[in-house]
């Protein structure tokens, strides 16, 4: 017989740059990533400008074998419900510690691969409004109903991908961008020279649209 408890429990995220800056970015790692890794995507930007916040994923493991590199994931198919919801508690707790402290003039959250589908979700979920999403390397997810998305619609959202990636193509990315706007949900697709990486110019280039 399965049983479930709830437990009271550590969990790390990591920032870069001012936390009164005038822009908060919430970014969301992909599937075998760490947050300590995934901050250094966007170290490249003004700290005075753009304050950036990497939660990370809940459910950590080697990459390979029992030693070695470690990454960490949002979820698998084993007790997603659960998993969903508990990342989504996360997330909501760590963007209320953020807003404790500073005032920002936009949100954004973007959300890389596997981060892109929990950032869908927790745009849905969370009880804060974002200005722009950000699906970079991502595709909606299916199991999200179109409408809790469009609860609380970010002003600007975009779809991103890289002509060299090796999990989709460009097409792919067309076909995601018609589905998603047959739904009522408008996202702007951005083509990049690039492989599975978030790219730091067109990086800049969607901030600068935002």
């Amino acid at each position: 017989m399965e049983k479930k408890i709830h437990i009271n429990f550590e969990a790390r995220y990591f920032t870069h740059g001012n936390p009164h800056a005038e822009i908060l970015i919430m970014a969301l790692h992909g599937y075998g990533q760490l947050g300590s890794y995934f901050i250094q995507k966007f170290e490249s930007l003004d700290p005075e400008k753009y304050f950036v916040v990497v939660p990370e994923g809940l459910h950590r493991f080697y990459l390979t074998g029992t030693s070695g590199r470690v990454g960490a994931s949002w979820m698998t198919k084993e007790n997603r419900e659960s998993d969903i919801a508990n990342y989504l508690h996360y997330l909501e707790t760590v963007l209320n510690d953020i807003l404790s402290t500073g005032k920002f003039r936009k949100k954004i959250i973007l959300g890389f691969s596997q981060g892109g589908a929990t950032a869908s979700r927790f745009i849905a979920a969370s009880k804060e409004n974002f200005d722009a999403a950000v699906l970079w390397a991502a595709v909606f997810p299916p199991d999200l109903e179109p409408e809790n998305f469009q609860k609380k619609p970010a002003q600007k959202n975009f779809l991103v991908i890289g002509n060299e990636d090796p999990y989709y193509t460009g097409e792919d990315f067309v076909n995601e961008q018609e589905k998603l706007s047959k739904a009522g949900i408008k996202f702007d697709l951005i083509k990049f020279k690039g492989k599975h990486t978030v790219e730091s110019e067109t990086l800049e280039t969607i901030l600068n649209e935002i």
